[in-house]
C-alpha cells in the first residue's frame, strides 16, 4: 500500500521535526514547510496530500491564510497546530473549514492518533466499511449496528454519533468537536443536546454504554474494552 503524504508547516525547526518523527515511525511520508508560501507551492505542487498539519502563527502568510488558500481548491483534512488556546481562534479555525485545533504543547502520540482517526473518517486509509470495537460492530455500508451479536436500532443521528466514537476511541472529545463533526460547525444548537443523544445511544446500548466515559467539564470518550 503507498505511504499517505502529510505536509507539516511550522517556523520552528524542532517541532517539525518532532511531528516528523512521530508520523514517520506510524508509516507516514511527510513533507515539510518552514512558512505559509512555501506550504501553499507544496502543496500544488505534490497533488496528492492526504493531510495538512498547520501553525497558525508563521511569517509570509499565516495558518489562517494558507487554510483559507487551499479550501478554495481542496477538502483535504487540515489539523491547526498553535500555541494560541484562545475560544474565537478555534472557532475562527472551524469556521474556516479546520478538522481539528490542537494547541501546544501537546502529545506527539495524540496527535498521531488524531491524524489517524481523520483519515479513517475520511476514507483515505483502508476502507473501513466494517468497524468493531469491544463487542460492537458496526456495518457503515448497510448502516447497521450489532453488539455481541444482537442487533441495535439506532437514529441516524445516533449513527453518525457511535461512528465518531468508535473512529476516535481511545480519544477524548468536546462537546464542541462532536458538534463540529457529527452536526456540522454551523449547526446552531447547544451543546447538551449531545448529553442527551449520549444519554439515548447509552441506553440502546445496554451495558456496552459503559464504554463511553464522561469526560467531565469537557466532553465524552469511548474507551477499548478491556475483556
Amino acid at each position: 500500500m503507498e505511504r499517505l503524504k502529510i505536509l507539516v508547516v511550522d517556523d520552528e525547526s524542532r517541532m517539525r521535526k518532532l511531528v516528523k518523527d512521530f508520523l514517520a515511525k506510524s508509516g507516514y511520508d511527510v513533507i515539510e514547510a518552514g512558512d505559509g508560501e512555501a506550504a501553499l507551492d507544496i502543496f500544488f505542487k505534490e497533488k496528492d496530500i492526504a493531510l495538512i498539519v498547520l501553525d497558525v502563527m508563521m511569517p509570509k502568510m499565516d495558518g489562517w491564510q494558507v487554510c483559507r488558500e487551499v479550501r478554495a481548491y481542496s477538502k483535504v483534512p487540515i489539523i491547526m497546530l498553535t500555541a494560541r488556546a484562545d475560544e474565537q481562534d478555534e472557532l475562527q479555525g472551524f469556521q474556516l473549514g479546520v478538522d481539528e485545533y490542537v494547541t501546544k504543547p501537546f502529545s506527539p502520540k495524540i496527535l498521531v492518533a488524531r491524524i489517524e482517526a481523520i483519515l479513517r473518517r475520511t476514507n483515505q486509509t483502508a476502507n473501513e466499511e466494517i468497524v468493531s470495537c469491544g463487542g460492537i460492530l458496526m456495518d457503515k455500508a448497510a448502516h447497521q449496528v450489532t453488539i455481541d451479536g444482537r442487533p441495535v436500532d439506532l437514529s441516524f443521528k445516533e449513527f453518525e454519533l457511535l461512528a465518531y466514537f468508535l473512529e476516535n476511541r481511545g480519544i477524548a472529545l468536546s462537546r464542541e468537536r462532536i458538534l463540529n463533526n457529527v452536526w456540522n460547525y454551523d449547526y446552531f444548537g447547544d451543546a447538551r443536546t449531545i448529553d442527551t443523544h449520549v444519554k439515548k445511544l447509552r441506553s440502546k446500548m445496554g451495558e456496552k454504554g459503559d464504554l463511553i466515559k464522561t469526560i467531565w467539564g469537557m466532553g465524552y470518550k469511548l474507551e477499548e474494552d478491556k475483556q
